[in-house]
């Protein structure tokens, strides 16, 4: 299996979608939005690019399953599985905020073996694949060597439910906050993990992630040097709903955390 060219030849499929995104974009409706559940919204954009991702994904790579955010295909544990975002940051689309990304992941088995990010406003097509490295625009990418927490700019995003987790979570914004240089929070974990792996962040948290607004970036963030972990430190960040991904201040982000988690 050459993951080097199954990656590269889904780049071009990303862009070709990616493409198709941005031309909606300039004539969108808001009136076209509907609401999948309280603040969890989704358009004709994200079902449309996901058919378009799925029908060139299965060329690339036939018999492979899908995990899909519209669920256009269910996984069927196939040999390789596609975990496909083909709109990360929808809200930030619908609102015309120009932070969105399309965010592809490659299992094989319970691994990760490729992950693409295409933050598309600004044009910049973050991938990975095992053993192979991470790279941004065809150039190899690195995470920060910041090793200290009060030098370390990091992303958050929140919770569009499961308030009921809301006060620890602030607690935790709170002391970051005055322990570091700041927190952002773009609406796009998939940027938020390709900002990690290419240094402009040193670490970036969230609770209530899906796998497919991370399964690519998890891998960029290893593959640029980076660590992965759910908030207790273990290794159950794709599916466990909680992910710490840092460049090198991961014990200092996990100690914050764990005073209120």
């Amino acid at each position: 299996m050459n993951l080097e060219k199954i990656i590269k030849e889904t780049l071009l499929a990303i862009q070709k979608t990616g493409e198709w995104i941005q031309n909606e974009a300039k004539f969108f409706d808001l009136n076209e939005v509907v609401f999948k559940g309280k603040n969890d919204m989704v358009s004709y954009v994200d079902k449309d690019a996901e058919k378009k991702l799925v029908d060139d994904l299965k060329s690339i790579l036939p018999g492979a399953g899908f995990i899909t955010e519209e669920g256009t295909i269910n996984n069927d544990q196939k040999k390789f599985t596609w975990i496909v975002d083909p709109l990360d940051g929808t809200t930030n689309f619908i609102h015309g905020l120009p932070i969105y990304s399309i965010s592809v992941g490659l299992l094989q088995g319970t691994d990760i073996v490729g992950g693409i990010v295409y933050e598309l406003n600004k044009n910049e097509l973050f991938y990975a694949w095992k053993g192979g490295g991470a790279f941004l625009n065809h150039n190899p990418i690195y995470v920060s060597p910041t090793k200290h927490l009060s030098n370390s700019l990091l992303a958050t995003g929140f919770p569009y439910y499961q308030f009921n987790k809301l006060d620890n979570y602030l607690c935790i914004i709170k002391d970051l906050m005055i322990h570091s240089h700041g927190l952002r929070r773009l609406g796009s974990a998939a940027t938020d993990l390709a900002y990690v792996a290419c240094g402009r962040y040193e670490g970036f948290f969230e609770y209530n992630l899906n796998a497919w607004d991370i399964a690519a970036g998890i891998l960029l963030v290893e593959e640029a040097g980076g660590n992965v972990t759910d908030f207790s430190g273990g290794n159950n960040a794709l599916f466990g709903r909680e992910l710490v991904a840092t460049g090198n201040i991961h014990d200092g982000l996990l100690k914050s955390i764990n005073k209120y988690w």
